[in-house]
């Protein structure tokens, strides 16, 4: 009940102020692409039912999936504005508008695709028992993740394979110590993390970060090591037939 008024009073005092700012925008993007000034995709939710999201569209019409799901920066789908929303994350805020009407909340689980919730397994399901939030501590975490998929030959394996896994382990930390406390403390740090672009992390969530790269970087040692193996044997089978 405290959270859902901090929600109501939060996202109303928030659009109240941003108004001005969202009008220069609304009016910019209506003028440079058609298409609409909103995205409205449609997203998961609390206990697994969908809605629609509100986003400054950053996109041309329609440009969502298309074979891709995750956008870097050299992606041809970007409107020339939608380059200066990305990078900004201002093409996030319209989500007060979701918060204010009760799809989502200030803090929770960033909202997925269907795809990607379908991938759930059952330890990860429980993290739909909560409204979904416009930051959280991976959001936090994975902040330089714009960036990271216009680097990446395929954004969407990046996503996958590096992003995904930890992204849910720290939405499962979230749920397993989820308090109004911990949400005042992730708004103050998703605060910090915007205005000074810090790489920093409470300790309890640096934590996580640095034993989940421990064990991708064993796993990658693994795997290379198997890759060698797999090569002196084939080398060994058939190295009596080279000329």
């Amino acid at each position: 009940m405290i959270k859902r008024l901090f929600d109501i009073v939060c996202s109303l005092i928030g659009l109240i102020i941003l108004s001005p700012l969202f009008l220069v925008l609304a009016i910019i993007i209506a003028a440079t692409s058609a298409g609409g000034v909103f995205f409205r995709g449609v997203r998961v939710g609390q206990y697994g039912n969908s809605f629609r999201i509100f986003k400054f569209r950053s996109m041309f019409k329609d440009a969502e999936g298309n074979g891709k799901w995750n956008v870097g920066d050299n992606d041809d789908r970007i409107t020339p504005i939608g380059h200066f929303l990305r990078k900004t994350k201002i093409d996030e805020l319209p989500q007060l508008i979701n918060v204010l009407i009760g799809d989502m909340s200030l803090v929770g689980p960033r909202p997925e695709l269907q795809v990607y919730v379908d991938m759930y397994t059952e330890k990860e399901k429980p993290i739909l028992d909560l409204k979904p939030g416009i930051t959280d501590w991976a959001s936090i975490t994975n902040f330089d993740q714009f960036e990271v998929f216009t680097k990446a030959k395929d954004p969407d394996e990046a996503y996958l394979e590096y992003f995904r896994p930890l992204k849910l382990k720290l939405q499962l930390y979230y749920r397993e110590h989820n308090s109004f406390l911990n949400d005042i403390k992730i708004i103050f740090w998703t605060i910090y993390k915007v205005i000074s672009r810090t790489e920093k992390l409470p300790a309890d969530i640096a934590h996580i970060v640095e034993a989940y790269k421990i064990r991708q970087a064993e796993n990658k040692h693994s795997e290379t090591g198997r890759e060698v193996a797999a090569s002196r044997e084939i080398t060994l089978t058939y190295g009596g037939f080279s000329n």
